[in-house]
């Protein structure tokens, strides 16, 4: 191999390392991305169980007012 055989097969190399680590950094931000979005899901069920919880507290207490 000559020296431009040479010269462009190390510009491929570090072209190929470069694509790695943007794969690398976006993979990392996508991580974060999922975990965040799994803890407001997460946020988001509880706070539908409280609501769901307090309305058939209220339902209940109708009823029995309804009943009186």
């Amino acid at each position: 191999m000559d020296n431009s055989s040479i010269s462009r097969f190390s510009d491929k190399v570090e072209q190929l390392l470069a694509y790695c680590q943007r794969l690398e950094e976006d993979n990392a931000r996508l991580q974060q991305s999922q975990e965040k979005l799994h803890n407001e899901r997460t946020q988001l069920l509880q706070k539908n169980e409280l609501a769901k919880s307090k309305i058939e507290g209220m339902i209940g207490r109708l009823r029995a007012l309804e009943q009186n």
